[in-house]
């Protein structure tokens, strides 16, 4: 057997900065980036057939293919690769924060979400937030999912003991590992950015911050690797009950938080049933509210299959303009609707093919929509996002996709005091301006607003598609909104285009979100005459760059593993 490694070019260190001041960079960015053959192309000798990984961290990806070598099933891997990317890639992998998890165990039983959401604590209130709020410190964080999310699947699905998925990142912490020039720069800015947080600055700064890190540095991260060394010989309880939440409560104490140890006791991971659509006959297997993924992602498909994309072609006017009406309407649903299923009800018609019937014939083919056309219902006011995605498939084709997050790159900013890790900032996941609705994308409806023991709505899109009973492709990305549009391009270019999964993945994205009333297209550039046409149909097309999905194709032929780590951030596809 021969071990597939692809390494990923580094492109530039991952910080996050407003739209606006972003744009020249993403227009460079745009051109760059390839437009996407059309054929399956694969190279025989090097397809994986026992097992793969795809993430955004070397080493991550690294420890789970050991896991799945040592006879571990995908959940197992999964695990391991979870905690090893809260020690590789702190922006957002994470202990702190929370996620989803869609698992397709392969013929042995029906698919699984694991839904690990963090929670509004119980002091929270729907007005706890000032209008100049700034997303960060004590108060931003929601009660963190991720262990009691990582223990569930285990315990569902899992077949090698807990504390061996949990020491590789044990090992990464303590003896540290050598980092590459994206997370050094990465690294080098948040703790520059930082300074009203100096037990991050202590953490993640080079001798405290005095010194800038370079690539080849060795990142040792002693406080974590205790408190890693905690959660592998003593399970979930030592974060939510012992040691760990005895840090934690001192920490919100210490910095006027409001998580309790009460809140982090009663703290419940959950296993939910997967959205479930079938689009061109394949089933697509997505996370349910409070995500509101697999519901748009599902309900954007429905309306996309009332065309024949393929034979407008992928980069022409008329197969674009449908994409993102298609978006501006699911958005707007996602508005108007979503939100935590135990304190709002669910309209069951969203992923209905009769529903997306009716709003296919809203689409006018020649014209662009007004989006506050749509809702007429929601009143509008006048006048960030760390994510990581990973993708995995064992030898037996059980397959995990999996997307966890501490929301902004490096979360609240607020590093445990003692413990390591890093809290996430999801509290400004939720509409904290009831009420306040605008053009400029802030949404204050009430489905979303904050409410004791809630959790926030979410737009995390960890998917499986699977065709006779066997997962084909597995996906997702970070983005915050624009995650949904970046796995709908994903699976539009593999489905109706053909693109081998690389290629798919590599093509510019596109994304609209209802408001504001713009597309961001990263291939802006490259498609001047499209981008022309559809700005003459009444689209506002500006330049982006957006997410980056770590996806796998499994070869329905062959069975073999196509691993594609997105060459718009570092990341590694490990196979054997």
């Amino acid at each position: 057997m021969r071990l597939h490694e692809i390494a990923i070019p580094i492109r530039s260190p991952r910080t996050y900065l407003p739209i606006g001041a972003l744009s020249a960079m993403c227009l460079a960015l745009a051109s760059r980036i390839p437009t996407a053959p059309s054929s399956q192309a694969a190279d025989k000798t090097t397809e994986p057939r026992n097992g793969m990984v795809v993430s955004v961290s070397a080493p991550g990806s690294d420890v789970g293919l050991e896991i799945l070598k040592k006879g571990g099933n995908a959940v197992d891997a999964t695990v391991a690769t979870a905690f090893a990317l809260a020690v590789t890639f702190p922006a957002a992998g994470n202990i702190g924060g929370g996620g989803f998890m869609v698992v397709y165990p392969g013929g042995k039983g029906d698919p699984v979400v694991i839904e690990y959401r963090e929670t509004a604590p119980a002091a929270a209130s729907k007005s706890m937030y000032p209008k100049d709020h700034d997303g960060y410190g004590h108060k931003a964080a929601g009660v963190p999912g991720t262990v009691r999310g990582m223990a569930l699947a285990h315990q569902k699905f899992g077949k090698l003991p807990w504390k061996d998925l949990v020491m590789p990142a044990v090992k990464l912490a303590e003896e540290g590992f050598l980092i590459d020039s994206q997370l050094a720069g990465s690294l080098n800015n948040v703790v520059a950015t930082s300074s009203d947080y100096p037990e991050l600055r202590r953490v993640l700064g080079k001798d405290a911050g005095k010194d800038d890190w370079s690539a080849g540095d060795r990142f040792i991260q002693k406080d974590l690797g205790k408190t890693l060394r905690l959660i592998a010989e003593n399970g979930p309880d030592a974060f939510y009950k012992g040691a760990i939440a005895d840090q934690i409560a001192a920490e919100m104490k210490a910095g006027n938080g409001i998580i309790t140890k009460e809140d982090l006791a009663g703290y419940k991971a959950n296993a939910r049933v997967p959205i479930h659509g079938r689009y061109r006959g394949y089933d697509v297997y997505g996370p349910p509210p409070p995500s509101s993924g697999g519901i748009c992602l599902v309900q954007m498909l429905n309306i996309l299959e009332n065309f024949d994309l393929k034979k407008q072609g992928r980069w022409s006017p008329e197969t674009m303009h449908l994409m993102i009406e298609a978006m501006r309407r699911s958005y707007c649903d996602r508005a108007r609707h979503l939100g935590d299923p135990d304190f709002t009800k669910i309209p069951a018609h969203l992923t209905s093919k009769e529903y997306a019937r009716e709003l296919a014939k809203g689409i006018d083919l020649k014209k662009a929509t007004r989006s506050e056309d749509l809702a007429k219902d929601i009143a509008l006011v006048k006048e960030g996002d760390s994510t990581t995605h990973f993708s995995i498939v064992d030898k037996d084709g059980m397959a995990v996709s999996n997307t966890y997050t501490l929301e902004r790159s490096y979360g609240s900013r607020v590093v445990v005091k003692g413990a390591g890790f890093l809290l996430n900032n999801e509290m400004i996941d939720f509409n904290w301006r009831p009420g306040h609705t605008d053009r400029n994308g802030t949404i204050g409806t009430e489905p979303n607003q904050i409410a004791p023991g809630k959790r926030m709505l979410s737009s995390q899109t960890p998917t499986i598609l699977a065709k006779d009973g066997k997962a084909v492709l597995v996906t997702g990305s970070p983005g915050g909104r624009t995650i949904i549009n970046t796995v709908l391009g994903v699976v539009v270019n593999v489905i109706d285009f053909e693109m081998d999964i690389q290629a798919a993945v590599d093509a510019p994205r596109m994304h609209h979100q209802w408001f504001p009333d713009e597309t961001r297209f990263e291939g802006r550039s490259a498609h001047t005459a499209t981008v022309d046409k559809l700005q003459g149909m009444g689209h506002s097309i500006v330049g982006n760059r957006q997410g980056d999905a770590h996806s796998i194709w499994i070869d329905p032929k062959t069975g073999a593993y196509r691993g594609a780590a997105d060459k718009r951030i570092s990341g590694k596809a490990s196979g054997y």
